[in-house]
C-alpha cells in the first residue's frame, strides 16, 4: 500500500494565507512533509492587499500602513526586499500630513483657537480609553462603568458633555464670523468630525458599537506609521516567490468545507496507514478536493453570511458541513466587522483657489438634520471627515468612508459621485477669495463591502463581545480540549487564520501574517517538523 503523504490545503491567497504558506512549504514541504495547496477564489493574490495606480501616482486599495515599524514583521519583510524606496510617488510617502485647515459647512475657516481644544480634548479621551494615559486631565468626572458593556461611543460624549460642564457652555453662545453655527454646535460638530476618523480607523459604524473595555487590550507597535514605496503588494509577491508553480490555484472559490466532528479510526490516512482523507472542499465550479487539513482565512464577513445565509441554501455561500460548533458560531457573531472604503479624486488641470497646491481639507458638517444645513451636501458625505493630496504635491485626493456611507459610496455611478463632491467641497472652499469652483475629473473607489471574497474591510471587539471571542474562532476542530484522537494528537482538520483571530492585532495586515505563523507552527508541530 503507497502511503499518501498529508494534505494541507489553504483557502485564501492574502496576508494570512500566504504567510502560513510560505512557513509550511519552507519548513515542511521541502522536507518532503506534506502536500501544500493554496486554493484562492478570486482572479489575484493579495486578498485586502491590493496595490494599485491612479493618476500617476502608486495607490492602496486596500491595506495602507505599516502600523508602526518597532518589532513589525511586514516591516521586517520590506526591509528585506527593498520595498521602502520607490522613484514613483506612492501614497503617504510624507507620512500623515499636518497642518490642515479646517472649514465648517457653508464656508467658514474656524480658527486653530476653536479647533485644537476640541482636538486636544478628543485625542485624550481616545489615549485614556486606550490605556495610552491614566488621566483624562483635571476636573473631568466620567463613569466607565462597570457592566462590561460600555461603548467607546457613550465614554466619549460623557466626555465631551464634561468639558462642556467645565467651560460652562451655554446653548446661545455665538462665534464670531459664523452666523449658522453657535459655540456648542459646532464644537460638536468638530468632535463628530474626529469621530468619523476614528470609525474609518476601527472599522465600526458607529462608535456607540466599539467595546470600550477591550479598546485598551489592543496592541500598537511602537515607531512611526509608514507606507510601503514599493506598495503593500510587493509583501504579498515576496512571501508568494518561494512557492512552485501550481502550488497557488485562482479562482477557486470554496462553496462547502466537509468536515468529521467526530473522530473515526483512521480516517487521518497520513497518521494511521489508511487512504482516505479528513476533510473535502466543495468548488463553486462543481469540482472538489480532499484534504487532512485545511487553513481558513477568508474574512470574519465571510463567515459571517455563511452562519446568517446558512438556511438559504445559497450555492454560492461559503459554509461548512456540518456546521460549526455553537460555541464558534456565537463569537463569530458577537465580534464585529466593518467595511471602510477609499474615494481617489483626481484634481482637473484648471484647479486654482488662488494656493499652489491643494490643501490638507478637515470638514465640518452641520447635524443631517439641522435646519441650515447646505441641500446640496449629500448625506454619504456628511460623515467624512477630510480630504487630502496622497502626498504633499499631489493632484491625487483621497478620502475615507465607513459604514453605511462606504456602501452607499460603492452603489454610485463615477459621474454622480464627481458630481455630488465637486458641489460639497466647492461650497466649502466659498470662504476663498477665488470662485471656490473645485472640479475633479477621475475618479476611483474601493467596494470591500459588495466583493463576495471579503464582504467588508476588517473586525473590532463590537459591544457584547470580547478579545475572548477572537481565540475562540481561532480554535481548530475538532475541538482539542474536549477530543484527542487515538494517537494523543490534535485533529486539526480545520484551523483559523486571519486579522480577526489576532486577540492584540487583529484589523492589521501584521496581525493576519502573526496568525499565519501561528497555524503553520500548529501543523508543522503536528508533525514534528519544527525547529522551536
Amino acid at each position: 500500500m503507497v502511503i499518501k503523504k498529508p494534505r494541507i490545503v489553504i483557502i485564501g491567497a492574502g496576508m494570512a494565507g500566504l504567510t502560513a504558506a510560505n512557513k509550511l512549504y519552507k519548513s515542511g514541504v521541502k522536507k518532503g512533509a506534506f502536500e501544500l495547496c493554496v486554493v484562492e477564489g478570486g482572479k489575484r493574490i493579495g486578498g485586502r492587499i491590493n496595490t494599485s495606480e491612479f493618476g500617476g501616482d502608486r495607490i492602496e486599495m486596500g491595506a495602507t500602513w505599516i502600523h508602526g515599524i518597532g518589532g513589525s514583521p511586514v516591516h521586517k519583510i520590506a526591509q528585506e526586499i527593498s520595498s521602502l524606496e520607490s522613484e514613483q510617488p506612492w501614497e503617504c510617502m510624507d507620512g500623515f500630513l499636518d497642518d490642515p485647515i479646517t472649514i465648517a459647512e457653508n464656508g467658514y475657516e474656524l480658527n486653530s483657537s476653536l479647533v485644537d481644544p476640541i482636538s486636544n480634548l478628543f485625542n485624550n479621551l481616545m489615549d485614556f480609553a486606550q490605556g495610552k494615559e491614566k488621566s483624562i486631565g483635571d476636573g473631568f468626572e466620567i463613569d466607565v462603568g462597570g457592566n462590561g458593556n460600555q461603548s467607546v461611543g457613550s465614554f466619549i460624549k460623557k466626555g465631551l458633555e464634561s468639558y462642556w460642564k467645565l467651560e460652562s457652555r451655554k446653548e446661545t453662545e455665538k462665534v464670531f464670523g459664523c452666523r449658522d453655527w453657535n459655540r456648542k454646535q459646532l464644537e460638536e460638530a468638530i468632535f463628530a468630525m474626529h469621530e468619523n476618523t476614528q470609525r474609518n480607523d476601527t472599522a465600526a459604524n458607529d462608535l456607540h458599537n466599539l467595546d470600550y473595555l477591550a479598546e485598551s487590550k489592543y496592541v500598537m507597535f511602537p515607531g512611526e506609521e509608514i507606507t510601503i514605496a514599493k506598495g503593500y503588494s510587493s509583501i504579498i509577491e515576496s512571501l508568494a516567490s518561494v512557492l512552485p508553480s501550481g502550488v497557488i490555484q485562482l479562482n477557486k472559490k470554496v462553496n462547502t468545507i466537509e468536515w468529521q466532528p467526530e473522530c473515526v479510526k483512521g480516517i487521518m490516512g497520513n497518521k494511521h496507514g489508511g487512504n482516505s482523507r479528513a476533510v473535502k472542499i466543495h468548488f463553486l465550479d462543481g469540482t472538489s478536493m480532499s484534504a487532512d487539513h485545511v487553513v481558513v482565512t477568508v474574512s470574519l464577513g465571510v463567515l459571517k453570511a455563511g452562519i446568517f445565509n446558512n438556511s438559504n441554501n445559497d450555492p454560492g455561500m461559503f459554509k461548512f458541513n456540518p456546521p460549526l460548533p455553537d460555541y464558534k458560531i456565537e463569537a463569530i457573531s458577537r465580534l464585529g466587522y466593518g467595511v471602510v472604503n477609499k474615494l481617489f479624486l483626481k484634481l482637473s488641470p484648471d484647479f486654482n483657489l488662488g494656493v499652489d497646491r491643494f490643501p490638507f481639507l478637515q470638514m465640518v458638517f452641520h447635524k443631517s438634520d439641522h435646519q441650515v444645513k447646505n441641500p446640496k451636501i449629500p448625506w454619504w458625505i456628511r460623515r467624512t471627515a477630510s480630504l487630502s493630496p496622497i502626498y504633499v504635491k499631489s493632484n491625487v485626493l483621497l478620502s475615507w468612508f465607513a459604514g453605511e456611507e462606504a456602501l452607499k459610496l460603492e452603489s454610485l455611478p463615477d459621474e454622480v459621485i464627481l458630481d455630488e463632491v465637486s458641489t460639497t467641497i466647492s461650497s466649502f472652499f466659498s470662504c476663498k477669495k477665488s470662485n471656490g469652483n473645485v472640479k475633479f475629473d477621475k475618479v476611483l473607489k474601493s467596494q470591500w463591502g459588495s466583493d463576495p471574497l471579503f464582504m467588508g474591510s476588517y473586525s473590532y471587539i463590537a459591544t457584547g463581545s470580547s478579545i475572548d471571542d477572537m481565540d475562540t474562532v481561532a480554535k481548530p476542530l475538532p475541538n482539542t480540549t474536549v477530543f484527542e484522537s487515538t494517537s494523543g494528537s490534535p485533529q486539526l482538520q480545520i484551523l483559523f487564520a486571519g486579522e480577526a483571530t489576532h486577540r492584540t492585532h487583529y484589523s492589521t495586515t501584521h496581525g493576519a501574517y502573526l496568525s499565519g505563523i501561528r497555524e503553520a507552527n500548529r501543523l508543522l508541530q503536528h508533525y514534528h517538523c519544527i525547529d522551536v
